[in-house]
């Protein structure tokens, strides 16, 4: 796996960071067909997901989100939260955290 400050891979796909300053930073995230990034949680940010390609099904505190270009996701701050890709192609989203 290669990580530097702005390109990461993981083995369900990769992320770039695209902008960071005090508070907030923006990632476009990839995630491999039948891949899925593990549960998280956060105490300190909040996020949103916007999705730009591929299809995904996402998981907030146990609630199922279908996942299509254009859907926009709000994670909230202590929120458990992951997301698989369930289609054929790269799901890529944009990932703002806050915090």
């Amino acid at each position: 796996m290669y990580e530097n400050d702005t390109f990461c891979e993981r083995p369900w796909g990769r992320y770039m960071k695209l902008y960071q300053e005090a508070g907030v930073w923006v990632k476009r995230v990839e995630v491999n067909p039948g891949g899925r990034i593990s549960l998280q949680e956060h105490h300190k940010r909040s996020e949103k997901w916007i999705i730009v390609k591929g299809h995904g099904l996402a998981e907030v505190n146990a609630i199922e989100h279908d996942m299509e270009p254009g859907v926009i996701l709000d994670i909230p701050l202590g929120s458990r939260h992951r997301i698989g890709n369930i289609g054929q192609e790269q799901l890529v989203f944009i990932e703002v955290a806050t915090g």
